[in-house]
């Protein structure tokens, strides 16, 4: 079942001292064979979960990278549904690792929540993260989930207080995608010392994985991050990658590219002593 895939894959990542690492690649860039053999070079080298992007037209919390990223998608044609049948394509192959939706509530809204949710699960993916769509605002999308195992998970920054992180954390589940800095996606890295608190303090409160995103680039910056997280999510970096095979039209670059980056920076998570 959906949860229950990445409950084994953090529980897999503790039983050998790591963190988690969690990639994005946004669908469609440059293409969707492209994305589908960045997805199994993701995994070959290291990435835990792979998130996968859904375009959308106005990606408020994306920065520029991604939100390039995802107008190359767009005017690649790629649709929701050409989400849904790349991580069933992955699914067919791969059973166990676990995939996330990330995109906006617009398109969900226009499906609709239970048609999302079947379409989502049938697909083997195990959760989403709908970064415009607040706690108090998703319950009808979370009674689509439950019917179907799937993960609502939600963000947290570092002005989140405790009594705001109760709210976030009721009805999540899966991980906490923990924003490192105020701004957006590929902004400056945080200084992990300084949100180790706030991270503690999410974990206590919410009982869940906390993985922290936003700003990380490399593998120093991921080994840093890894050393107070459960996770390290990594985004615009990997994008990039297309971006560079989008202006060169080398699109058989991107998946080796991606790859070399996943293999560096899970190779930093893993030397971490996490004590």
């Amino acid at each position: 079942m959906p949860t229950s895939r990445i409950t084994a894959r953090f529980a897999k990542a503790k039983s050998q001292a790591r963190a988690a690492l969690i990639s994005y690649l946004m669908v469609g860039d440059p293409d969707l064979e492209t994305s589908y053999q960045a997805m199994c070079a993701l995994r070959d080298n290291g990435a835990d979960i792979i998130e996968l992007g859904a375009p959308f037209t106005d990606p408020m919390a994306d920065g520029v990278s991604i939100q390039r990223a995802g107008q190359r998608s767009l005017k690649s044609g790629t649709t929701l549904n050409h989400v849904f049948a790349l991580a069933q394509r992955f699914r067919e192959q791969d059973r166990d690792t676990p995939l996330i939706l990330m995109g906006y509530a617009n398109p969900v809204h226009s499906l609709g929540y239970e048609a999302f949710a079947k379409h989502a699960a049938e697909a083997g993916i195990d959760g989403t993260i709908i970064v415009d769509l607040p706690p108090e605002e998703d319950q009808p999308l979370r009674a689509a989930y439950a019917a179907h195992d799937l993960s609502v998970i939600r963000l947290a920054t570092p002005t989140t207080s405790e009594t705001r992180m109760k709210t976030v954390s009721d009805g999540a589940s899966g991980f906490l995608y923990f924003v490192a800095v105020t701004g957006v996606t590929g902004a400056g890295s945080a200084d992990p010392q300084a949100i180790k608190p706030n991270v503690d303090m999410a974990r206590r409160v919410s009982g869940l994985p906390i993985c922290v995103g936003f700003g990380v680039r490399n593998g120093e910056q991921a080994a840093a991050m890894a050393s107070i997280a459960d996770g390290v999510v990594v985004g615009s970096a990997f994008v990039d990658h297309a971006a560079k095979a989008a202006d060169s039209g080398q699109y058989g670059t991107v998946p080796t590219g991606m790859g070399e980056l996943a293999k560096e920076l899970s190779g930093a998570i893993k030397a971490v002593n996490r004590g």
